[in-house]
């Protein structure tokens, strides 16, 4: 079977990309009580189970959104080991060193690995992004954020109530001082080639 074929659970990634309130309700049905299980068996308690679940969902629409990700492998297998690796790295970064892990998954595929690979590296460049945006001042946030949503510059002028040249430039300025700062942030470089 080929590696790369899209898997018939995109369905589930699709839906969360359109915000398909079924979708995203069958997720937390079927594939959510086995992360809370698994949080709940390490370390942790179902709050921070579905704090996990949630910021993977968020994750996985932002991917989804930003069309950057294919599944190649089932959505219960990417999803778990999401979520578990999310689990391990809060338990690692809150210097809770005496943990037993009890596992009882069986092999997950290559393709999850890879695809899970993907998506902490999307997460890296995200906040890295986000982290640098918030850096800019409130002006240059109104001016992109506009950007991003609006059709055209021309409708950016107008609804902050500016000359279309005024805009291009503040929007100019404000993608180079963003573009400058990620370039110069220590991990840009781990993260520009991939």
């Amino acid at each position: 079977m080929d590696q790369n074929k899209i898997h018939p659970d995109q369905k589930y990634i699709d839906g969360l990309a359109a915000n398909d309130s079924l979708v995203i309700e069958m997720i937390y049905k079927k594939f959510a009580p086995k992360v809370v299980q698994f949080i709940t068996n390490n370390s942790g308690d179902k709050d921070q189970a579905q704090d996990v679940i949630q910021e993977i969902m968020i994750l996985l629409f932002n991917q989804a959104k930003a069309k950057k990700l294919q599944l190649t492998c089932p959505f219960d297998a990417y999803f778990f080991l999401l979520c578990k690796r999310r689990w391990l790295n809060e338990l690692k970064n809150s210097a809770n060193k005496g943990v037993t892990i009890y596992e009882n998954v069986v092999s997950i595929n290559e393709s999850a690995h890879e695809l899970i690979a993907q998506a902490e590296e999307f997460d890296e460049k995200q906040k890295l992004f986000e982290t640098m945006f918030q850096k800019l001042g409130e002006k240059c946030q109104e001016v992109l954020k506009l950007s991003f949503s609006l059709k055209s510059m021309e409708e950016v002028a107008q609804k902050l109530n500016v000359t279309y040249g005024y805009v291009r430039k503040k929007k100019s300025l404000c993608v180079g001082q963003l573009t400058q700062w990620i370039q110069e942030a220590k991990n840009f470089n781990s993260l520009k080639n991939n």
